[in-house]
């Protein structure tokens, strides 16, 4: 078994980062092509909103029964061949004739898209101690940007060439990823022996063993949850009286997400230098600001609430990843030999957040209006800033 270097070389960094992108773009990829696929595959509009969900739910059992491998076996090994099941399930994407086999597909694109998930513990294990948080910062851009640009590039390759060719071009950039992987990592040993259902036990006693794994992964599920809750509601209180805005528009506001991403290296250099604690509850505390600056959108006129919104977004955008890449420092450094499953466990309970976003967004946002959802993004990011107040990261 080759030696793992002693330093991360910036080509191998790109690459990683590049493929992190294109993995984590394949479950974007269905979101704008909705109306598409519903006219093609003779569905309704809601059976056809089932293709997100299940990719999303396969992406989050994924993320708990897959993400351990990566500490079991070669984690080489492991990202080169759900690197190959995921270009086999986009392929299947785009051949299934009938919804219930484009379901099937999407699913499956969701499970093995956690490959995302273990390069990121891999760029862990190689960077050096001095640059992990640069390293995993950048991995986190290219994350961020594939899921940024997914639905852009999604809809223009499906308005010219349809929507099949979309999932059979993704399916030959994932190919083509596991080709790389295979070439030019190199190869882990793997940090445990346990058997598959000891794997997935020892999750909780890793949860059970490192406070600072437990102060990470709810601190920031509860970023995720008013993070969620704004980006799953924005469409449709932007179509809503005052601002009568298209789905377009919201897509415009969703160009914010490039500020997280061009934070998350800087937040990762800041955490090398000094502790990521303070990165974190930077973060935290901008997020915090930036829903509490919300709360007066209904006080504006139509211009000054834009505005608002706009600078607000780049805000808490900012202070998500920050405080995400802190966090995944932190939460890495605690264990080396279980880096796959500490990522696995913290990952869960920020997927619960994200959820719990969505769903309480929805029904606030009916009930409470947009006041309703800022109130609950403001609740969740204080309760963040107040979690991530006590004590020390480990």
């Amino acid at each position: 078994m080759h030696d793992l270097p002693t330093d991360l070389p910036r080509p191998l960094l790109g690459l990683l980062a590049t493929s992190t992108g294109l993995i984590v773009a394949s479950i974007y990829y269905a979101q704008p092509l909705l109306a598409l696929l519903a006219d093609t595959l003779h569905a309704t509009p809601s059976s056809v909103g089932l293709v997100p969900t299940l990719t999303q739910l396969g992406y989050a059992l994924g993320i708990l029964l897959l993400t351990p491998l990566g500490d079991r076996y070669d984690r080489r090994r492991v990202i080169v061949v759900k690197a190959l099941l995921l270009a086999a399930a986009l392929l299947a994407s785009s051949l299934a004739a009938d919804l219930p086999l484009l379901l099937v597909a999407s699913f499956a694109v969701g499970v093995v898209a956690t490959v995302a998930q273990d390069i990121v513990p891999a760029v862990a294990t190689l960077a050096p101690d001095a640059r992990r948080g640069r390293a995993v910062g950048s991995v986190m851009t290219g994350l961020l940007l594939g899921i940024l640009l997914s639905r852009v590039v999604s809809g223009a390759v499906a308005e010219q060439l349809g929507w099949r060719m979309m999932f059979a071009l993704a399916a030959a950039a994932i190919s083509l990823v596991a080709l790389a992987m295979r070439w030019r990592l190199p190869r882990f040993a793997p940090t445990t022996s346990l058997p598959y259902p000891a794997l997935l036990g020892s999750l909780a006693t890793l949860w059970r063993r490192h406070p600072a794994l437990r102060r990470a992964a709810v601190a920031q599920g509860l970023l995720s949850v008013g993070f969620s809750a704004f980006w799953s509601t924005l469409a449709v209180w932007l179509h809503a009286a005052p601002f009568h805005l298209g789905s377009t528009a919201a897509g415009a506001f969703g160009l914010a997400g490039a500020a997280g991403a061009l934070a998350a290296p800087l937040a990762g250099r800041l955490a090398d230098r000094g502790s990521p604690d303070g990165v974190r509850r930077l973060g935290a505390a901008l997020v915090l600001l930036s829903f509490v600056a919300l709360l007066a959108l209904p006080l504006l006129d139509r211009a000054a609430g834009l505005w608002l919104v706009a600078i607000a977004a780049v805000g808490f955008d900012l202070g998500v990843q920050a405080s995400l890449i802190a966090h995944q420092t932190i939460v890495y450094s605690l264990d080396p030999d279980a880096r796959s499953r500490l990522n696995a466990t913290f990952f869960t309970v920020v997927f619960v957040g994200m959820a719990t976003g969505s769903a309480l967004g929805g029904v606030l946002l009916e009930h409470a209006g947009v006041s309703g959802v800022f109130g609950l993004a403001t609740v969740a990011a204080a309760s963040a800033v107040a979690l991530v107040s006590l004590g020390r990261p480990r």
